[in-house]
C-alpha cells in the first residue's frame, strides 16, 4: 500500500526558467560568435539598465572580449582583480607560444582566472538568467561559448537571535535571508557526508532557489521523492518565502491546522531532520519549512530536550494546559453560565450573577464582543512599532477592560476569562497552531451559546474527527496518539529522558530506527560507581568507595 493519497510517480525535473518573453521567443537557440552581435542581443533581452555593465576589452592583448554583469549584484573586486586583470596579461608560462582561438576558452578557464567556479555556457537565455542572479559573462569575438563566473555579492544582515522563537536555555543563532548561510548553519550541526541538499528555481519571475534538505540514510525515500514532486509541479510567478510553497504542497489546504512547520532555528531543524523529517530552505527567507508534521510538534520545543526531562515535562504539562484553557475556556464560561450555573459553587454563581446584573445581553454575546476587542487590540499591537507596542498593549487593556466593565458592557468576571484565554494562547509556541485554536474559539463558543455542554462537546468531538482525518505527506496528523506508536507516545505528553527514546518514531517510516547505542540506555547505572565491589566488613565499607579511602592510598 501506497504511503501517500497518490500513486508514486517518476519525480520531474523543473526546467530552467525564461526570464522574458524576448528569451522565450529566442529558445534555446545558440549565442552568435560575432561579439557584438553578442552585446546586442544582451541590450535587448536586458533593456536600457542603468547597472548593465558592459566593459570591452582585449584578451592577452590579443582577442577581443567584453565582460557583461549587473553591477547592482556583483562584487566588483571580485570582477577587476580575479578576472579582467589576469585576462588583461598574458601569463608568463604562455609567453612567446601560440595561443589558437580554438583552445582559448579552456585555456582561460583551467591556466588563467583565478577563480574556483569559472565555467562555460552557450545559450543566450542561460547567460542571460546567469547574469540576473549575479554571475558575470565573458564573450569573446569569433567563439560561439562564453564564460559565465560566478561572482555575487548581496548585502545581507549578520546572524542573530531569532525574534519568534525566544528560548532560556539552547543556541541562540537564527536562519537570515541568504540561503547560502542558512545551509552552512545546517552542515556546521551535521558534518556528516549522510546530510544531503538538492536544489530547484521555482517563480517563472523569481526564479526562487529552493533547497530540499535531508539526511540519506534516515529520511524515508518515499517522503523526499513527494516532496520533489510537488515542488516541481509548481508554476506561479513570484515565491517570496517558504509560506507560498506551504500553500500549494499542503495536503488540505481549508483546514485551519498547518501541515506543515515553519521554524527560524537551525537547531530546530537539524533536530526533525535527525528524526527523518525533510526541510525546505527558500532562498530569501529566514524560515525553514518541516514536512511531515504531527500535531504534538506545534506545543514542543528545543527548550524542552535542553533542558532535564523533569523540567522539560513539566513545562510542556503546562503547555499542554494552557492550550487546551485556550480553546474552550470561554465556551465552558458561556455555558455554565447560560444552561448549567446550577454545576457552580452556590457563592460563586452568586457573584457571577451579580457582576452580571447590569449587562443588557446574552453571556455569548458579551464574550463574543470582549474577544473580538482583544483579537483586534491584539493585531494593532503585532503592527505597531516596538517602542509603542508594548505601551499599546498595557494601556489598552487596561483602560478598555475597565472602562467596559464600568459602563456594563461586560462583566469582571467575563474579562478575567477572557484574559486568562488570552494568555493561554500565547504559551503555545508555534503561531500558526496557535492561530488556529483562536479562530476555533468562535465557533465553539457559538455552539455552547445554542446548545450549553452539548455544544461544546459537539464542537470538541467535531475538531478531533477533523485532526484524525488529516495527514501531512502520508502521516497521520495525529500520530503517535492514532495509530498507537510505543515509541513516539514517549515524547507526547512528558519528555521522557534520551535513554528512554533509542528508537525514532514509527510513523516517519524511516530508513534507520536506530538513534541510540545499545550500550547508551544505561545512564542510571553510572550511581554504581564505587559501590559494585561491597566487603563483609563490620562497617559496611566499600572497595570502592571513595569516601573511606585510608592515608597510605592517598600516598
Amino acid at each position: 500500500m501506497s504511503l501517500f493519497r497518490k500513486k508514486k510517480r517518476n519525480v520531474k525535473k523543473p526546467q530552467l526558467l525564461i526570464p522574458s518573453k524576448a528569451a522565450e521567443e529566442k529558445g534555446d537557440t545558440p549565442t552568435s560568435s560575432s561579439l557584438m552581435v553578442k552585446i546586442k542581443e544582451v541590450k535587448e533581452l536586458l533593456g536600457n539598465n542603468e547597472d548593465l555593465q558592459i566593459k570591452q576589452i582585449k584578451i592577452f592583448g590579443q582577442f577581443p572580449a567584453a565582460s557583461v554583469c549587473l553591477s547592482s549584484l556583483i562584487n566588483q573586486d571580485v570582477l577587476n582583480q580575479d578576472i579582467l586583470k589576469p585576462l588583461m596579461y598574458v601569463p608568463e608560462h604562455i609567453k612567446g607560444k601560440e595561443k589558437p582561438i580554438n583552445e582559448l576558452i579552456n585555456l582561460i578557464v583551467t591556466e588563467t582566472v583565478y577563480h574556483s567556479q569559472a565555467k562555460v555556457g552557450e545559450n543566450m537565455d542561460q547567460l542571460i538568467e546567469l547574469m540576473l542572479r549575479g554571475e558575470s559573462v565573458i564573450f569573446i569575438d569569433g567563439i560561439k561559448e562564453s564564460i559565465h563566473i560566478d561572482t555575487r555579492k548581496i548585502e545581507k544582515r549578520s546572524i542573530a537571535q531569532p525574534e519568534t522563537e525566544q528560548v532560556i536555555l539552547g543556541p541562540r543563532e537564527g536562519f537570515i535571508e541568504s540561503i547560502l548561510t542558512n545551509i552552512a548553519l545546517l552542515r556546521y550541526r551535521l558534518p556528516t557526508p549522510e546530510f544531503q541538499v538538492k536544489t530547484m528555481k521555482i517563480g517563472r519571475l523569481t526564479k526562487s532557489t529552493v533547497a530540499i534538505c535531508y539526511l540519506k540514510g534516515i529520511a524515508n525515500e518515499t517522503v523526499i521523492e513527494e516532496v520533489e514532486k510537488r515542488l516541481s509541479e509548481i508554476n506561479i510567478d513570484a515565491i517570496l518565502d517558504v509560506g507560498y510553497l506551504e500553500q500549494f504542497i499542503e495536503d488540505n489546504p481549508f483546514s485551519p491546522f498547518p501541515q506543515t512547520q515553519s521554524t527560524e532555528r537551525p537547531d530546530k531543524t537539524v533536530a526533525n531532520l535527525l528524526e527523518g523529517r525533510v526541510a525546505i530552505l527558500v532562498d530569501g527567507s529566514p524560515f525553514s519549512l518541516l514536512v511531515p508534521v504531527v500535531f504534538n510538534q506545534f506545543y514542543q520545543t528545543t527548550e524542552d530536550y535542553s533542558s532535564r526531562f523533569l523540567m522539560g515535562s513539566f513545562v510542556r504539562l503546562a503547555r499542554i494546559l494552557a492550550l487546551v484553557f485556550s480553546l474552550i475556556f470561554p465556551s465552558l464560561y458561556v455555558s455554565l453560565i447560560s444552561f448549567n450555573p446550577e454545576l457552580l459553587p452556590t457563592e460563586f454563581a452568586v457573584a457571577v450573577a451579580g457582576g452580571r446584573a447590569g449587562v443588557p445581553y446574552p453571556a455569548v454575546i458579551e464574550v463574543l464582543i470582549i474577544e473580538v476587542a482583544m483579537e483586534i487590540l491584539r493585531e494593532a499591537t503585532v503592527r505597531l512599532p516596538k517602542q509603542v507596542g508594548g505601551a499599546l498593549s498595557i494601556v489598552g487593556v487596561l483602560v478598555i477592560g475597565q472602562a467596559a466593565v464600568e459602563a456594563g458592557l461586560s462583566s469582571p468576571i467575563t474579562v478575567v476569562v477572557i484574559a486568562l484565554t488570552t494568555i493561554g494562547s500565547f504559551a503555545t509556541p508555534t503561531y500558526t497552531a496557535a492561530f488556529a485554536l483562536r479562530m476555533l474559539r468562535f465557533p465553539i463558543m457559538i455552539l455552547a451559546g445554542i446548545f450549553g455542554l452539548y455544544g461544546v462537546m459537539i464542537g470538541v468531538i467535531f475538531i478531533f474527527n477533523h485532526m484524525l482525518s488529516l495527514k501531512s505527506f502520508g502521516v497521520p496528523y495525529m500520530a503517535p496518539v492514532s495509530p498507537e506508536d510505543s515509541q513516539g507516545m514517549k515524547d507526547v505528553v512528558i519528555r521522557s529522558p534520551l535513554w528512554w527514546m533509542p528508537k525514532r518514531p514509527q510513523f516517519l517510516r524511516s530508513s534507520n530506527n536506530d538513534r541510540l547505542g545499545l550500550n547508551d540506555n544505561k545512564v542510571l547505572e553510572h550511581n554504581k560507581v564505587g559501590n559494585d565491589q561491597r566487603e563483609d566488613a563490620a562497617n559496611g565499607g566499600s572497595k570502592g568507595d571513595y569516601n573511606n579511602s585510608s592515608d597510605d592510598d592517598l600516598n
